[in-house]
């Protein structure tokens, strides 16, 4: 009997789905899940969904909040609603993402995680079921450090840096997410090459900081993202996560063609790459230089704000 591509991936690599369409988790099993604000928008502007936001806004009826406050509430609670449900189907963690506007404010992101996971445990959910997505900015990776230390755990998003995963793993922070498709689109746009395969910049780009993890012996888990094609996930067979579309699941899926492993941790730590000291200075200079990594991380927080503005704008027009 064959074997999908999807069940070999699983055999050495843990499946997270990057949806917010939890109705499709069932078909693909996958481990973890992530969401973000596009994905949370997506999912709210279909019928089957938009119970979950009339509930966050019915909850409110009597709230003693308004304006801009009462919004944030029920926004918050949109995020819990569709993380709750998710976790109903999970066995693992889901991954919920603070406003992107506090991306550059060490103690607002502090203050958003601890409300979302306050708002997790009320629910009852244990606080190590969840992840809080962060950017990767420096004020993102020093919240997280705090954070860590309280027990809550956060995935460092929109990261496409060895010079961000090494600050992110000097923080003792518990996951990233370096971002392949994006880094893909800005290499692809830059020269006209349509990369594949071991070519693919943004493959590697996690190859290296898979390696460097190993290689130090940092516990952060290493989570590829944000894929254009199933060649990129196959590239990195291996990794400690992958967070995959469900159109990719799919793909995957449908597929039994051989998987071998591209990535494992013993011949990862034998790399020759050398530790990075990242202060603030290094991080902030290294990171000016990098023009992809600095205009993708940029690029992604603006279109995750841009996605919250439009979410807030939804809720105001429910209530009337």
């Amino acid at each position: 009997m064959s074997i999908s591509q999807l069940d070999q991936l699983k055999q050495f690599t843990t499946v997270v789905a990057d949806t917010g369409d939890f109705q499709l988790m069932r078909e693909y099993e996958p481990q973890d899940a992530t969401t973000n604000p596009s994905l949370i928008l997506k999912s709210i502007t279909k019928e089957e969904y938009r119970h979950l936001a009339e509930k966050a806004v019915q909850d409110h009826a009597n709230s003693a909040l308004a304006g801009n406050a009462l919004v944030d509430s029920i926004i918050d609670q949109i995020l819990i609603l569709f993380g709750s449900e998710i976790l109903k189907i999970i066995p693992g963690r889901v991954s919920t993402e603070t406003d992107a506007r506090l991306s550059f404010d060490v103690e607002g992101s502090v203050a958003k995680a601890r409300e979302l996971i306050s708002l997790y445990e009320k629910d009852g959910i244990d606080r190590n079921r969840v992840l809080i997505k962060i950017a990767s900015t420096w004020e993102g990776i020093r919240a997280a450090e705090i954070l860590e230390k309280e027990g809550i755990h956060c995935n460092l998003t929109l990261l496409f840096s060895l010079t961000q995963a090494a600050a992110c793993a000097d923080a003792r922070v518990q996951l990233i997410s370096p971002f392949v498709g994006r880094i893909y689109d800005w290499y692809k746009a830059e020269t006209g090459i349509d990369y594949q395969g071991a070519d693919d910049p943004g493959v590697q780009s996690v190859q290296e900081i898979y390696q460097y993890y190993k290689k130090f012996d940092y516990p952060t888990e290493v989570m590829g993202a944000s894929f254009r094609n199933s060649g990129q996930i196959l590239e990195l067979a291996g990794c400690d996560l992958l967070t995959i579309s469900p159109n990719l699941l799919e793909e995957l899926q449908g597929n039994d063609a051989p998987v071998p492993r591209k990535l494992d941790p013993c011949e990862a730590s034998k790399s020759d790459l050398e530790r990075l000291e990242i202060d603030e200075k290094a991080f902030r200079y290294q990171q000016n230089e990098n023009a992809m990594a600095i205009e993708k991380t940029a690029q992604g927080i603006r279109a995750f704000a841009a996605d919250i503005v439009k979410l807030e704008a939804l809720v105001h027009s429910m209530l009337g």
